[in-house]
């Protein structure tokens, strides 16, 4: 039965793209001359489904807490506190110990800073993901978790390409601590991790031997792009190679540093696209200096800033670029961080606050990807996680959950390419990576297991409670009130009266009146310690939910 399902769900796909959600690549979506809104301030109805719509793409999940909490706020002080400051999260600490014991850290202690050990650093690469997936599951009502996933697809690494867990924490800390900071401040940084230099063979660029891979992506993935306006050369290429000759990282020291003797002192000549510019040849310490006069180069050229603009607007947005959205978004977005000196919150600001962001149009436009799903399931539903002191079950418990993710096509730290995940760059058919005949089933087994079973440790079971859920709703005994308060948070769009029907035959069992579920609730409601009376109400609950689930309109965005 869920087979069929999930055949008929890639096939509805198709019927959900005419409606302007282009879930499909063999037809072409409307036209988006529909889309006039601009970056004016939103000023409309802020209801259930605008604060829904800017949670779902600015956290994983959009709880029902968090939608009751936002409520309260109008839509400029909600998207203030979104991208509020908070304290950086605690590191990971030895929770692996109970299945590689770890001689130099006990357990509960953080391992960020101690020494490489080539035994350990499987498990605690896998500590590593789990904290992750933790600050992800245990976030604050905030843009700090999406923005640092946008910032680690943009400029990845890969965690088992670089084993040493160390350096992936601290590379990914640098991205926390500069979530909504300044891109070219951040770019610098993340050049010279340890990380970076071990992931893109930076420490294995020598004068005599440039070594082109980051130099490369520097320019055609991080900062210029392959927009129509980029124009860099294998010139460049080679003379940012050569630029970026010296800097160093092994696996005993803790941070990069710069060797002279390595680093090419002659100057290097830039084509027409930056202006025939040359960075003079430094020697010493001084060759160091160079790396500055690059990053000055890349963002003084105005394509990186309408780069940077484009990744966040399909990362946030939608994903088709047309000539109205470059003149009437990107390039205002890119003029505005160019005057704030490349300070991404201006442009968060503006873009979240906008007009565009809630036009109706964006509602459900895009497909989850799977952590959106898995995670945001997690919060959506409340599902309760041991506390931080039971670290070990943490562990187990997280390890389970990531389990289901490669599966889906996305694997927490290790992107399949360079240029992170397909879904998140790939034109034309971005987010529609996601979906397969293979994933979109696994997305199906997962809600089934959480549902009727749920994460499992030695001593824990994390699992949905439909219940408890339900009990937090506004008005559950009423089973037209429930589809509708459901609906509307776990959709992103409108689904036909039938459709709702459907999911009320789940409450009523099948019966016609409203009364078999309002009477089977009440009888629970007066009674929480009967046990046949929750099992009643239990068991529609979870038939209810899992049809919910499992159609295709979840997966939307």
């Amino acid at each position: 039965m869920t087979k069929a399902l999930n055949r008929r769900a890639l096939l509805r796909f198709s019927r959900l793209a005419k409606r302007g959600l282009e879930t499909t690549n063999y037809q072409p979506g409307p036209p988006m001359v529909s889309v006039v809104s601009g970056l004016a301030p939103y000023n409309g109805p802020w209801e259930t489904e605008q604060i829904a719509h800017l949670l779902r793409r600015t956290m994983f999940g959009a709880r029902n807490s968090d939608i009751n909490y936002f409520r309260e706020m109008s839509p400029s002080a909600a998207v203030d506190a979104l991208l509020a400051d908070e304290p950086l999260p605690a590191p990971p600490v030895n929770d692996y110990g109970h299945e590689m014991p770890d001689p130099y850290v006990p357990n509960g202690v953080s391992w960020v800073d101690s020494p490489y050990v080539h035994d350990l650093e499987e498990w605690r690469n896998y500590s590593l993901k789990c904290w992750w997936i933790g600050n992800m599951l245990e976030q604050a009502p905030t843009l700090r978790e999406k923005m640092a996933m946008f910032w680690f697809n943009h400029i990845p690494i890969e965690f088992w390409e670089v084993y040493n867990a160390r350096y992936s924490y601290h590379y990914l800390n640098r991205m926390y601590e500069n979530v909504y900071g300044n891109f070219k401040t951040l770019m610098k940084a993340l050049t010279l991790e340890p990380a970076m230099l071990i992931y893109l063979n930076g420490t294995s660029n020598n004068a005599g031997a440039p070594d082109e891979n980051f130099a490369r992506e520097l320019q055609e993935l991080y900062c210029i792009g392959k927009g129509p306006g980029s124009g860099f050369t294998e010139q460049d290429v080679q003379a940012a190679a050569r630029v970026l000759t010296g800097w160093k990282t092994d696996y005993l020291n803790p941070d990069a540093f710069f060797d002279p003797g390595s680093h090419d002192a002659e100057d290097k000549q830039f084509s027409v696209f930056y202006n025939n510019a040359i960075i003079q040849g430094k020697q010493g310490q001084s060759g160091a200096e160079e790396l500055d006069e690059l990053l000055d180069l890349l963002f003084d050229n105005e394509e990186t800033a309408k780069y940077i603009c484009r990744k966040i607007y399909t990362y946030f947005v939608y994903q088709t670029l047309d000539e109205e959205i470059e003149t009437n978004i990107i390039e205002p977005l890119a003029q505005l961080l160019r005057d704030n000196s490349y300070e991404i919150k201006p442009v968060l600001e503006t873009l979240l606050k906008s007009e565009h962001f809630f036009d109706p149009w964006f509602r459900g436009s895009m497909l989850k990807s799977p952590l959106e799903q898995v995670v945001g399931l997690c919060r959506e539903m409340h599902v309760d996680f041991p506390d931080g002191s039971d670290y070990q079950e943490l562990f187990d418990l997280r390890m389970n959950l990531l389990s289901y993710l490669p599966n889906m096509l996305q694997d927490p730290g290790d992107p399949p390419e360079v240029a992170g995940w397909a879904a998140w760059y790939q034109s034309p058919i971005f987010y529609k990576w996601w979906i397969t005949v293979a994933t979109l089933p696994k997305r199906a087994e997962h809600t089934d297991m959480l549902l009727f079973t749920g994460y499992a440790s030695g001593n824990f079971l994390a699992g949905i409670d439909v219940v408890a859920f339900t009990e937090t709703l506004d008005n559950a005994a009423d089973p037209n009130a429930l589809v509708e308060e459901v609906l509307a948070i776990f959709y992103a769009i409108e689904v036909a009266d039938e459709v709702k029907q459907q999911f009320k035959s789940n409450l009523l069992s099948g019966q016609l009146s409203d009364y078999y579920w309002t009477s089977a609730w009440t009888d629970y409601q007066d009674n929480p310690a009967n046990m046949a009376f929750y099992n009643v109400v239990q068991s529609r609950l979870q038939s209810f939910y899992q049809a919910i689930f499992q159609l295709e309109e979840y997966q939307l965005l």
